[in-house]
Order: C-alpha cells, then structure tokens, then sequence
C-alpha cells in the first residue's frame, strides 16, 4: 500500500538529504519525494510517498519526528486530498504518425512543449493513474527518454497542514 506524507520542515540546506539519508537507512522505500516552498518563507514542505503497511507507516512517522528540523507530519488520504504529478515524455514522432500523437495528447489533455524533426516532447499533469495509461499508449510510438516529478498533494476542504 502507499501512503502519501506532508511534511514540514525548517527551510535550511540538508534537510533533505537528512530525511532520505534517515529512510533510507531505515530501510524503508521511498516511492517518490517532491520538495518544495510554502507560504511560509521559512518552511519546506515535502511530500513522501511511502511503501508499506499500517506498521511500515507508523515506523516512518516515528522516525521523520526524530529530527530536528521537521515541524509536523500529516498523512495525507488520497479520498481526502487533490493529488498531482508531472510528466515530460519525449516520444519519437515520425511524420506520418505525429497527427495520431497530437490526438492522443488532446485525448489525455496534454500539451506538446517541444518539436524536432524526430521526436516530440510531451507535458501532461495529473494523478499517476492518468500518467501511466498515457505512458502505456505512447510506448507504441517509441518513448525515448522521460522524467516524473513525483507526486504533490493538498488535503481538501478549509483545513490546511500548518505548524
């Protein structure tokens, strides 16, 4: 099972490097790890999606509480959240089969961001759900080379994940 973590740390140099340094020592898996500011200019969210069981889980909050530099710790249900992840996806487009891409890119909602004469680059947002069935569909055409930002995500509703 995975979960997804909203952690908020003090925005300092390693701090990163001191939570993926911890899990990992820690043998837990890191499935993905976006970082980034908030409205706070002192503080970092980082969002972790994590591997494992109830117990896996617990272990981890336990472990991330430990530091110094993290704030607070919410798990964040994917019911109970807007969840986002981004792709770029570079795809060989010959010319008679770049009108069948350009369909496939308008089905999924996507938008191409660079043409060459021999491939295409493709930006598409959304769960990882929606991002796999659209990896899965451009395989036939010949994925050369692609990178995911990993998954961000905000509870819904007035709430919000402060200190």
């Amino acid at each position: 099972m995975k979960n997804t973590l909203a952690v908020l740390v003090v925005n300092k140099p390693g701090v990163l490097a001191r939570i993926s340094g911890l899990l990992s020592r820690r043998v837990f898996n890191i499935e993905s790890i976006a970082a980034g500011y908030t409205e706070e200019p002192d503080v970092t969210r980082i969002t972790l999606v994590v591997k494992g069981d109830v117990h896996i889980l617990d272990q981890v909050m336990k472990q991330l509480s430990k530091l110094v530099d993290v704030i607070k710790i919410v798990e964040l249900k994917s019911d109970d959240s807007v969840e986002r992840e981004l792709a770029l996806i570079k795809v060989k487009a010959e010319a008679n089969r770049r009108s069948d891409i350009v369909n496939l890119v308008s089905i999924f909602r996507a938008n191409i961001v660079d043409v060459g004469k021999e491939t295409l680059i493709v930006e598409i947002l959304g769960d990882e759900k929606k991002i796999n069935a659209f990896c899965a569909v451009l395989e036939d055409f010949g994925v050369v080379e692609m990178v995911r930002t990993g998954k961000v995500a905000l509870s819904r509703g007035p709430g919000a994940v402060k200190y």
